[in-house]
């Protein structure tokens, strides 16, 4: 599949093509100047993608993402990393919550970290995620369908020619949040999803490794807002299961408003409507959407820590976390090492959620800067 670099057809996104399936594939990019606040520019040459990737069930799609390539040449052993950084949660709506439309306009709020890793050097391909710049109803925290969309913005952004990647240069994947599951998704999936993409290491920050407790966890709290973006993820990776049925009048009516929605909103809007309106999921639903046996099947089949990834992994999580609870990310460091994976466990000691995603970055950083050079002394082989 040829990319045609010299434009970018919205129409087309998500359009079906003739010949072989062939995930990572460039199918379009464009040059676009990506900003880490208003008026302020990344450091860094930067385009906007589509490309080609699986959905949860393994059927093809295309998704967009961005591409950024340091101004400064790469200066370190070997040749340039490429870091595969999948973001947190950024909302349902299908324009402004892409990250390529954010950093666009200089609202992405995880620009300051994509400003760190670039500072050290790093190039980075952010994926937008299935539904958030593409056509369809973004899998929210469904890691099945987000893992392959990070791995396959890796394998675009190397087929960019003006990024000038070196096909067999150190990898590596950093995430927090939905980020950190998809992240973790991703590390999981590489070594039979993308053996073309031996990874240096990985960075898995306050994931939600397991969406059944996550309900329980946030049920009834002023964060059960999010239960309405899980409820939407799954109509978005599992069509079939007709999920918004066991909603009621309120419930659709909240979950048409979530839908069109940017994460920061959806806290305003979601927390707010908490100190007024009920927040246990139960008053909008005909019956609990997440106990009907077709549904929980495909949460646990999406629970993280199943699968040992075959790269080292720093797992974090904050110890006063309201969001994705910390014995979550304990339990996920335990799963993979009884897996026979390599784990560093990261304790946030008295961190919240928002604080925590501050005090990762740092360690997170200095991880995969050591698995980098650790890889450029002894190159990864392919399908290794």
């Amino acid at each position: 599949m040829t990319a045609n670099t010299n434009r970018f057809d919205e129409a087309a996104v998500g359009a079906g093509h003739p010949g072989a399936f062939e995930p990572g594939a460039l199918v379009a990019a464009e040059p676009m100047t990506a900003r880490m606040l208003p008026g302020v520019r990344l450091p860094a040459r930067a385009w906007r993608i589509r490309y080609t990737t699986t959905t949860a069930q393994g059927a093809p799609t295309q998704v967009t993402g961005t591409v950024l390539v340091p101004n400064a040449a790469w200066r370190g052993p070997g040749s340039r990393p490429l870091l595969g950084y999948a973001v947190g949660t950024q909302g349902l709506a299908n324009t402004v919550a892409a990250a390529s439309w954010q950093l666009r306009y200089g609202i992405e709020y995880e620009s300051l970290f994509l400003r760190a890793a670039l500072r050290r050097g790093w190039a980075i391909a952010i994926t937008d995620y299935p539904g958030l710049g593409s056509p369809g109803l973004h899998p929210y925290v469904m890691g099945r369908a987000l893992g392959p969309a990070v791995l396959d913005s890796m394998r675009a952004a190397r087929r960019l020619p003006e990024a000038e990647l070196d096909p067999d240069g150190p990898l590596g994947i950093y995430g927090y949040s939905e980020g950190g599951n998809a992240a973790g998704w991703a590390l999981q999936l590489q070594p039979t999803y993308a053996p073309d993409l031996p990874l240096a290491g990985g960075a898995v920050g306050s994931a939600p490794a397991d969406l059944v407790d996550m309900v329980k966890f946030l049920d009834d709290t002023p964060y059960a807002v999010l239960l309405f973006y899980g409820v939407l993820g799954i109509e978005g990776a599992y069509p079939e299961l007709n999920v918004l049925q066991h909603l009621n009048l309120p419930g659709r009516l909240l979950a048409a408003l979530v839908r069109r929605t940017h994460a920061g909103v959806a806290a305003v809007v979601g927390i707010g409507a908490g100190m007024v309106v009920p927040t246990k999921v139960s008053t909008y639903t005909h019956r609990p959407p997440f106990e009907v046996p077709e549904v929980k099947a495909r949460l646990l089949e999406n629970r993280l820590g199943g699968i040992a990834p075959a790269a080292p992994v720093l797992v974090a999580g904050g110890t006063s976390e309201q969001i994705i609870p910390y014995p979550q990310a304990v339990q996920l460091a335990e799963d993979w090492k009884a897996l026979g994976a390599d784990v560093t466990m990261k304790t946030l000691e008295g961190r919240e959620h928002i604080g925590g995603a501050m005090a990762f970055a740092g360690p997170a950083m200095r991880f995969l800067a050591d698995r980098f050079a650790e890889s450029a002394s002894v190159p990864l082989r392919r399908g290794a």
